[in-house]
C-alpha cells in the first residue's frame, strides 16, 4: 500500500472517532446534542484533511504515520479541552490551525533539509538567545520564569528554543562524532574521553543549571540536557559521556536543592505531597492530581463525570491528570501508547535516514518529544518531581502547539529524504 493511501486510510479511522468524542461528551453534560457544537470537530478535521492533501502533494514519499499520530493526539487534546474549558478550545482550534499551517509552509520551504546544516551556528544562537530571553525578560508565571508577555499574547520560547538546538546538535555532533569517539584513553575496560571532548557535555551541563536557577523549571533544564545527551550518545556510541551527563546533572541538582528554595519545595511536595503543612499550599495540585487518577480507577468515571476542575491549571501542566480520571487507567494508557507509537516512528526513521546528519536530527526531535511527553506524566503521576511542560499536542498552549508541529514538520522532510522508509513499511 502507497504512503498517501496508508495515511488516508488512518485519518478516515482517527477523524470519525473524533466525532464519536464531541457526541459522547454533549450527551454527558446535556443529555443531547447541540448543532452548534458540531463546528469544532468539522474544523479539526477539515484541517488534518487539508494537510493530508497538502502533503501528498508536497512530499509524496514522507512517512504515512507521522500526521494521523499527531491527529489522534490533538483530537484526544481538543476533546478533553472542550470539556474543561470551551473558550481554551476554541482558542487552541485557532492555534491548530496556525500550526498546521507553519508546518505546511515549512514543508514547502525547506525543499532539502541537509540545508539546515549551513546554518548551524546561526541557529544555535537564535536557540539560545530565545532561551536565555526569559531570564532578562520573562515574567513569572505559576513560579516559572518562562514566558514573554507582549501586550495580549503570551509567548514561551524555550518551545521554539528546543527545535533549533536539536538541529544545531545534530549537525556539530554529525561532524565531529568519528573524532569524540575515537578519541580519550581505556581504563579498567572503560573508554574515557579526553577533557576537551567534554567541553560540549560541559556546556550544556552549565546551561541546564542557568535555567534550573534563573528559570525556576526542572523539566526544561532536564529536557534539554537530555536531548544532547540522547543525540551524543547515538553519534558516539559511547555510553561513557550517558553516565558523566547524568552524574554531573544529579550533582548540579543537589547543590540547587541546598541552595535554592523554590527547587527544595518542588522535592519536597514530590516526596510527600499528602503533608498536612503543605497538601492546601504547595502539593496541593500534585495533591488533588493523585486523588484524580485514583478516582478514575480502571475505566474512568467517564467524560464530564469527574471533577478534574479542582486541579489547578489542568489544561495546561495537569491536562493527563484529566484525562486519567476521566478516560481511567485505558486511556491514559492509550494516550501514552500514542506518544510510543510516535516516537518509535521517530527512531525507526533514524534507522534508515542515510546521511549522519539526517540521523541525529531525527533522534534529537524525537527525544524531544519522548521525553517531553515522559517528563510531564512522570510528573503529575508523582514518579519524579513536578515539572511546568507542557503534554505535546495535547496541553493547551498555542507556542506549544505551533512549535510540536514546525518539529512534525521537520522529521517529515526527514522521512522522505530517507528514501525507502515510506515504501517499504
Amino acid at each position: 500500500m502507497s504512503p498517501r493511501w496508508k495515511e488516508a486510510l488512518l485519518l478516515a479511522v482517527i477523524l470519525p472517532l473524533s466525532f464519536l468524542g464531541w457526541v459522547s461528551l454533549d450527551l454527558s453534560t446535556g443529555g443531547t446534542l447541540v448543532a452548534g457544537h458540531v463546528v469544532y470537530p468539522l474544523l479539526w478535521t477539515g484541517f488534518f484533511l487539508l494537510a493530508h492533501l497538502v502533503l501528498r502533494i508536497l512530499r509524496p514519499q514522507a512517512d504515512p504515520l507521522l500526521l494521523p499520530l499527531a491527529a489522534a493526539l490533538t483530537c484526544v487534546g481538543l476533546i478533553v479541552l472542550l470539556r474543561l474549558n470551551a473558550h481554551m478550545a476554541r482558542l487552541q482550534l485557532v492555534w491548530l490551525g496556525v500550526g498546521i499551517a507553519a508546518m505546511l509552509l515549512l514543508v514547502a520551504l525547506l525543499r532539502d533539509y541537509r540545508s539546515l546544516d549551513n546554518y548551524r551556528y546561526t541557529l544555535a544562537v537564535l536557540g539560545l538567545v530565545l532561551l536565555l530571553s526569559t531570564v532578562f525578560f520573562g515574567r513569572e508565571v505559576n513560579g516559572a520564569r518562562l514566558w514573554l508577555i507582549l501586550g495580549p499574547l503570551r509567548f514561551q520560547p524555550s518551545e521554539l528554543a528546543k527545535i533549533l538546538l536539536a538541529v544545531f546538535f545534530a549537525a556539530y555532533l554529525a561532524e565531529r562524532k568519528e573524532l569524540i569517539a575515537a578519541a580519550g584513553k581505556v581504563v579498567a575496560g572503560v573508554h574515557l574521553p579526553r577533557p576537551r571532548d567534554l567541553g560540549p557535555l560541559l556546556t550544556m551541563w552549565a546551561l541546564s543549571l542557568l535555567l534550573l536557577i534563573f528559570q525556576r523549571d526542572l523539566g526544561s533544564s532536564l529536557l534539554f540536557f537530555g536531548i544532547f545527551l540522547a543525540v551524543i550518545y547515538v553519534a558516539t556510541g559511547r555510553a561513557t559521556f550517558v553516565v558523566a551527563g547524568l552524574l554531573l546533572f544529579l550533582a548540579g541538582a543537589t547543590l540547587t536543592f541546598f541552595l535554592f528554595g523554590h527547587v527544595r519545595v518542588r522535592v519536597e511536595t514530590w516526596l510527600d505531597p499528602l503533608n498536612p503543612e503543605t497538601v492546601n499550599d504547595e502539593s496541593y495540585q500534585i495533591a488533588q492530581s493523585l486523588f484524580a487518577f485514583a478516582e478514575g480507577g480502571l475505566s474512568g468515571t467517564g467524560l464530564a463525570r469527574g471533577s478534574p476542575g479542582l486541579i489547578p491549571f489542568v489544561e495546561t501542566d495537569f491536562i493527563y491528570a484529566a484525562v486519567g480520571e476521566e478516560l481511567g487507567l485505558l486511556g491514559a494508557t492509550a494516550l501514552a501508547l500514542l506518544y510510543l507509537a510516535l516516537c518509535g516512528r521517530g527512531l525507526r526513521l533514524a534507522m534508515r535516514c542515510p546521511d549522519d546528519f539526517g540521523k541525529l536530527l531525527a533522534v534529537g526531535l524525537t527525544a524531544v518529544l519522548g521525553l517531553q511527553s515522559f517528563i510531564i506524566m512522570a510528573g503529575v503521576t508523582r514518579l519524579m518531581p513536578l515539572t511546568g511542560i507542557t503534554l505535546p499536542f495535547v496541553s493547551y498552549g498555542g507556542s506549544s502547539l505551533v512549535s510540536n508541529f514546525l518539529l512534525l514538520g521537520l522529521l517529515l522532510c526527514v522521512s522522505e529524504g530517507g528514501g525507502e522508509l515510506a515504501e517499504g513499511d
